[in-house]
Protein backbone atom coordinates (compact mmCIF):
# COMPACT_ATOMS: atom_id res chain seq x y z
CA UNK A 1 0.00 0.00 0.00
CA UNK A 2 1.48 3.15 -0.87
CA UNK A 3 1.19 6.34 1.18
CA UNK A 4 -0.30 9.86 0.20
CA UNK A 5 2.99 12.32 0.45
CA UNK A 6 2.27 14.62 3.77
CA UNK A 7 2.39 18.20 1.53
CA UNK A 8 -0.50 16.33 -0.42
CA UNK A 9 -2.12 15.50 2.78
CA UNK A 10 -2.04 18.81 3.99
CA UNK A 11 -3.58 20.21 1.07
CA UNK A 12 -6.29 17.40 0.91
CA UNK A 13 -7.07 19.00 4.57
CA UNK A 14 -7.03 22.71 3.63
CA UNK A 15 -9.16 21.79 0.87
CA UNK A 16 -11.73 20.23 2.65
CA UNK A 17 -11.38 23.06 5.30
CA UNK A 18 -12.32 26.07 2.83
CA UNK A 19 -15.15 24.13 0.87
CA UNK A 20 -17.03 23.17 4.46
CA UNK A 21 -16.65 26.84 5.32
CA UNK A 22 -18.11 28.43 2.33
CA UNK A 23 -20.88 25.63 2.22
CA UNK A 24 -21.86 26.13 6.25
CA UNK A 25 -21.94 29.59 5.18
CA UNK A 26 -24.68 29.03 2.19
CA UNK A 27 -26.36 26.75 4.39
CA UNK A 28 -26.67 29.66 6.88
CA UNK A 29 -27.43 31.88 4.21
CA UNK A 30 -30.27 29.78 3.10
CA UNK A 31 -31.90 29.55 7.05
CA UNK A 32 -31.33 33.17 7.29
CA UNK A 33 -33.93 33.76 4.43
CA UNK A 34 -36.85 31.16 5.82
CA UNK A 35 -36.89 32.72 9.08
CA UNK A 36 -39.03 35.53 8.83
CA UNK A 37 -40.46 38.08 11.54
CA UNK A 38 -44.00 39.10 11.06
CA UNK A 39 -44.85 42.43 11.73
CA UNK A 40 -48.57 43.03 11.81
CA UNK A 41 -49.60 46.69 12.01
CA UNK A 42 -53.00 48.55 12.54
CA UNK A 43 -54.76 51.57 13.97
CA UNK A 44 -56.27 52.50 17.00
CA UNK A 45 -60.20 51.33 16.94
CA UNK A 46 -62.80 54.28 16.34
CA UNK A 47 -62.11 56.72 19.19
CA UNK A 48 -64.74 59.04 20.59
CA UNK A 49 -64.64 62.35 18.39
CA UNK A 50 -66.15 65.05 20.85
CA UNK A 51 -63.96 68.05 20.64
CA UNK A 52 -62.00 69.18 22.94
CA UNK A 53 -60.66 65.48 24.16
CA UNK A 54 -56.89 65.55 24.59
CA UNK A 55 -56.74 61.98 24.81
CA UNK A 56 -60.07 60.17 23.69
CA UNK A 57 -61.05 56.73 24.59
CA UNK A 58 -63.18 54.16 22.39
CA UNK A 59 -66.45 54.39 20.70
CA UNK A 60 -68.67 50.99 21.64
CA UNK A 61 -67.47 50.90 17.73
CA UNK A 62 -64.10 50.95 18.68
CA UNK A 63 -64.56 48.45 21.59
CA UNK A 64 -66.03 45.88 19.13
CA UNK A 65 -63.20 46.51 16.68
CA UNK A 66 -60.50 45.81 19.30
CA UNK A 67 -62.24 42.39 20.24
CA UNK A 68 -62.50 41.90 16.26
CA UNK A 69 -59.03 42.20 16.28
CA UNK A 70 -58.29 39.91 19.37
CA UNK A 71 -60.10 37.28 17.53
CA UNK A 72 -58.65 37.83 13.93
CA UNK A 73 -55.07 37.59 15.36
CA UNK A 74 -55.61 34.83 17.83
CA UNK A 75 -55.88 32.87 14.73
CA UNK A 76 -52.30 33.50 13.51
CA UNK A 77 -50.55 32.79 16.73
CA UNK A 78 -48.24 32.82 18.94
CA UNK A 79 -47.59 36.39 18.99
CA UNK A 80 -45.22 37.64 20.90
CA UNK A 81 -45.38 40.99 21.67
CA UNK A 82 -47.65 43.41 21.33
CA UNK A 83 -46.22 47.74 20.98
CA UNK A 84 -48.68 50.58 21.02
CA UNK A 85 -48.36 54.43 21.60
CA UNK A 86 -49.24 55.48 24.56
CA UNK A 87 -52.59 56.85 24.19
CA UNK A 88 -55.64 55.58 25.90
CA UNK A 89 -57.21 54.75 22.38
CA UNK A 90 -54.57 52.76 20.93
CA UNK A 91 -53.96 50.64 24.27
CA UNK A 92 -57.54 50.07 24.62
CA UNK A 93 -57.35 48.93 21.63
CA UNK A 94 -54.65 46.29 22.45
CA UNK A 95 -56.00 45.06 25.82
CA UNK A 96 -58.12 42.53 24.64
CA UNK A 97 -55.64 40.35 22.83
CA UNK A 98 -52.56 41.52 25.33
CA UNK A 99 -55.56 39.76 27.89
CA UNK A 100 -55.92 36.69 26.26
CA UNK A 101 -52.04 35.75 25.51
CA UNK A 102 -51.24 37.45 28.86
CA UNK A 103 -48.74 39.93 27.41
CA UNK A 104 -47.60 43.26 28.44
CA UNK A 105 -48.18 46.13 26.31
CA UNK A 106 -44.89 48.05 25.32
CA UNK A 107 -44.89 51.88 24.67
CA UNK A 108 -43.20 52.93 21.80
CA UNK A 109 -42.59 56.41 20.25
CA UNK A 110 -43.90 57.35 16.98
CA UNK A 111 -41.45 60.04 16.23
CA UNK A 112 -39.00 57.28 17.12
CA UNK A 113 -39.81 54.52 14.34
CA UNK A 114 -35.86 53.38 14.32
CA UNK A 115 -35.53 52.48 17.31
CA UNK A 116 -38.60 50.46 17.32
CA UNK A 117 -37.66 49.07 13.82
CA UNK A 118 -34.35 47.78 15.80
CA UNK A 119 -35.86 46.59 18.81
CA UNK A 120 -38.16 44.16 16.94
CA UNK A 121 -35.38 43.15 14.81
CA UNK A 122 -32.75 42.43 17.79
CA UNK A 123 -35.25 40.88 20.22
CA UNK A 124 -38.20 39.26 17.87
CA UNK A 125 -36.25 37.45 15.02
CA UNK A 126 -38.51 34.90 13.86
CA UNK A 127 -41.22 36.34 15.87
CA UNK A 128 -44.71 37.66 15.52
CA UNK A 129 -45.69 41.29 17.58
CA UNK A 130 -48.30 43.93 16.44
CA UNK A 131 -47.79 47.52 16.25
CA UNK A 132 -50.96 49.25 17.01
CA UNK A 133 -50.65 53.16 15.93
CA UNK A 134 -52.61 55.89 14.43
CA UNK A 135 -53.90 56.82 11.23
CA UNK A 136 -50.74 59.24 9.99
CA UNK A 137 -48.07 56.94 11.42
CA UNK A 138 -48.86 53.36 10.68
CA UNK A 139 -47.81 53.48 6.49
CA UNK A 140 -44.65 55.39 7.85
CA UNK A 141 -43.98 52.43 10.53
CA UNK A 142 -44.41 49.96 7.47
CA UNK A 143 -41.64 51.95 5.53
CA UNK A 144 -39.47 52.21 8.85
CA UNK A 145 -39.25 48.04 8.19
CA UNK A 146 -38.10 48.60 4.64
CA UNK A 147 -41.32 47.23 2.82
CA UNK A 148 -43.20 49.52 0.16
CA UNK A 149 -47.05 50.99 0.90
CA UNK A 150 -49.65 48.43 0.79
CA UNK A 151 -52.09 51.17 0.03
CA UNK A 152 -51.36 54.64 -0.94
CA UNK A 153 -53.17 56.00 1.94
CA UNK A 154 -55.17 55.64 5.18
CA UNK A 155 -58.38 58.31 5.65
CA UNK A 156 -59.25 59.10 8.65
CA UNK A 157 -62.34 57.15 8.77
CA UNK A 158 -60.70 53.96 8.09
CA UNK A 159 -59.95 51.50 11.34
CA UNK A 160 -59.91 48.32 9.31
CA UNK A 161 -56.77 47.81 8.06
CA UNK A 162 -54.35 45.22 9.22
CA UNK A 163 -51.16 45.36 7.38
CA UNK A 164 -48.60 42.60 7.54
CA UNK A 165 -44.63 43.36 7.19
CA UNK A 166 -43.14 40.45 6.60
CA UNK A 167 -39.33 41.00 6.93
CA UNK A 168 -36.58 37.55 6.67
CA UNK A 169 -33.29 37.57 9.13
CA UNK A 170 -31.11 38.17 6.25
CA UNK A 171 -31.10 42.04 5.75
CA UNK A 172 -30.14 41.49 1.86
CA UNK A 173 -33.57 40.25 1.67
CA UNK A 174 -36.57 43.32 0.43
CA UNK A 175 -39.63 43.48 3.38
CA UNK A 176 -42.73 43.00 1.74
CA UNK A 177 -46.08 44.05 3.20
CA UNK A 178 -49.49 43.68 2.63
CA UNK A 179 -52.94 45.26 3.46
CA UNK A 180 -56.24 43.05 4.37
CA UNK A 181 -59.14 44.04 6.32
CA UNK A 182 -60.70 42.72 9.84
CA UNK A 183 -63.80 43.43 12.01
CA UNK A 184 -66.69 45.29 10.56
CA UNK A 185 -66.41 47.74 7.31
CA UNK A 186 -65.19 51.50 9.08
CA UNK A 187 -67.25 52.81 5.92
Amino acid sequence: MKLVPRPLLWLLGLLILLVGGNCGRAVQRHFDRQIITTIYIVRHAEKDLMPNLADPPLTPAGQQRALALRDSLLRRRPLSAIFSTATTRTRATAEPLAQALNLTIQNYDAKQLPALVARIRRDYTGEKVLVIGHSNTILETVQAFGAARPVPTIGDDEYDYLLEVRMAKDSTLVPTAVARRYGSPSR
